[in-house]
């Protein structure tokens, strides 16, 4: 059985959390509104490239001289997956799930034969990947000092995804990450980016880019220059767009994950301390009780 002393020390150190916990959740709080923000800014122009790509991917279906960022190399045995993430913990299972989908997807390809690399885009996704395939992992970003993520992070390993295709390293690159939906509730996508589809259009796509794809109301597009010369330029660009989002994506989702985590641990640390004291008054008088019996019963003695 405890003593006093020990309760009160753990008393005192679950007080000291709780406001550690509450702080945490504040400051999650206060990010989570622009980080949503961009996020939200950044999914219409990624939603538009998708549609002009997918509309000029069509034009190139069957033909041999389209671009090989589209048409692919023209093999799958070789699987590049961009696994995006967090720099920091704290924030729930917002990590392991996006880890976890990334792990099944490798453990699939596996099983068919494939040959499996990883390209980590955050600390988190290469500590979890780094138990399970520890000689997979090529190459890691770490944006740990960076304040605001932008653009030019996203060129950074959009740069690095291409170098590696021009070098016939991989086949086909999918991309990980978390789409943020609200504060509670972040789903782990999977977006392959090469070779791009031409139903480039994933689910959770607006329904105005879907409904242009779908039916162009008798529209006749052309295009200048010719949509050789443009999708040149957009594939490549259209990467790292896809990373930048993803990296916004995730931004929102691990302030939401790390505000709806904190606000548990706050609640469950008021609740154990609620109960430690409790306790320690229980005990507490336990031991009055006890000190009164023996002065009673000296007395009695006497």
């Amino acid at each position: 059985m405890p003593s006093l002393k020990e309760l009160r020390n753990r008393i005192s150190s679950v007080r000291a959390t709780q406001k550690i916990t509450r702080a945490m959740q504040m400051v999650a709080a206060a990010k989570l509104r622009r980080a949503q923000e961009a996020a939200e800014a950044a999914r219409p122009y990624a939603e538009r490239m998708d549609a002009v790509l997918a509309n000029l991917a069509r034009g190139f279906e069957g033909r041999e001289d389209a671009p090989k960022l589209l048409a692919g190399t023209g093999k799958d045995d070789v699987h590049l997956l961009v696994v995006a993430t967090a720099e920091r913990g704290l924030c729930g299972a917002f990590n392991t799930n996006i880890a976890k989908r990334a792990r099944d997807r490798a453990y699939e390809l596996t099983r068919q034969g494939k040959t499996v690399k990883f390209l980590c885009v955050g600390r988190k996704g290469r500590d979890v990947l780094r138990r399970l395939f520890p000689k997979q992992i090529v190459d890691t970003f770490e944006f740990r000092t960076v304040r605001n993520i932008g653009f030019a992070q996203a060129q950074e390993v959009g740069k690095r995804v291409l170098e590696m295709f021009e070098a016939g390293e991989f086949d086909v690159c999918t991309l990980f990450y978390s789409q943020f939906k609200n504060v509670i509730t972040q789903t782990p996508t999977a977006l392959q980016l090469i070779p791009a589809r031409a139903d480039i259009i994933e689910e959770g796509t607006n329904e105005a880019a879907e409904a242009e794809l779908v039916d162009l109301g008798g529209a006749v597009y052309d295009y200048e220059p010719d949509e050789a010369e443009i999708l040149d330029d957009l594939l490549p660009r259209n990467i790292s767009v896809q990373i930048f989002r993803a990296l916004l994506e995730n931004a929102a989702g691990e302030q939401g994950a790390r505000m709806s985590a904190m606000d548990s641990a706050t609640r469950n640390a008021g609740e154990m301390i609620d109960q430690l004291t409790l306790r320690y008054n229980r005990t507490r008088q336990a031991m009055i009780t006890k000190e009164l019996i023996e002065i009673i019963s000296g007395a009695e003695a006497l």
